[in-house]
């Protein structure tokens, strides 16, 4: 089996929306064009898989099916069920949204921290309920690689803990997603502990088992993404070229996040 063909391309959505928020607006896409994309993904035989789905298939070894994706949309706005939902019901496509727990509309929100009009608790149900899997992005959205031991801790439980509880059934969600796709090894062992059995960066690549269940690396969906663009990514070419610039300046932004971090620890000494 060639390394392509074990290669999955992870799509990663924000908002669905015409007119978005403008802090929203560079990583959204319209819902006409969304609905081409999923066109597009059936039109070529596509199987579109929840995340949860593709992680047990590569841990317990189990063949994938035939040309696998996976579809997903970050933070939480009210589009993903406006706009997304119905064109996921129209191809019978499986999904994952990760969801900022104090983002969204309700009794969990954190005043003034969302970026848009985000879901609120009824709508995260009908998702689940029509076959999208409901993974954790945090409560705040964070960056996590930042914090202290303590509130990264706080960011996660408490994510997973609402989640369980709006949720229903008592199963605490699998999969999650790292707010603007920082982890670091703390904040993946993190992760881990907390229970939850794959996470997702971005890393502008195709996911392959080797990333291991905590660093599997996806594509962005931007709102300048047009449809042969589209083609081209979710056919694994020119992945590479495309997203060059971006992982250059993620490469960077990781040193200068790391050298913060490390100050952070060094101990002020007096003069």
């Amino acid at each position: 089996m060639s390394r392509r063909s074990e290669a999955v391309p992870i799509l990663m959505y924000h908002a669905v929306a015409d007119a978005p928020a403008p802090a929203t607006y560079k990583l959204s896409v319209s819902p006409a064009a969304y609905a081409e994309q999923m066109h597009l993904l059936a039109d070529h035989g596509f199987s579109p898989l929840t995340t949860a789905t593709l992680a047990a298939a590569w841990r317990e070894g189990r063949p994938l099916p035939p040309r696998p994706v996976v579809i997903t949309f970050d933070d939480g706005y009210e589009g993903v069920h406006q706009h997304a939902l119905p064109a996921l019901k129209k191809h019978g496509f499986a999904a994952t949204a990760f969801v900022a727990t104090g983002w969204l509309r309700g009794a969990h929100e954190v005043p003034g921290a969302a970026l848009d009009r985000m879901l609120d608790w009824g709508q995260v149900r009908e998702l689940a309920t029509a076959g999208v899997e409901i993974g954790g992005h945090s409560h705040t959205h964070p960056q996590m690689d930042q914090l202290s031991d303590e509130r990264l801790w706080f960011e996660v439980l408490r994510c997973k803990e609402i989640l369980r509880e709006e949720l229903g059934g008592g199963v605490p969600p699998v999969s999650f997603a790292y707010p603007y796709g920082y982890s670091s090894r703390r904040v993946r062992r993190t992760v881990r502990a907390a229970g939850f059995g794959v996470s997702l960066a971005v890393g502008n690549a195709l996911a392959a088992r080797r990333q291991g269940p905590y660093a599997l690396e996806r594509v962005t969906v931007r709102r300048s993404t047009g449809i042969e663009e589209f083609e081209r990514l979710v056919e694994g070419r020119s992945v590479g070229r495309n997203f060059a610039k971006d992982r250059a300046l993620t490469k960077g932004y990781a040193m200068v996040r790391r050298t913060r971090q490390c100050l952070r620890k060094v101990p002020e000494t007096s003069v």
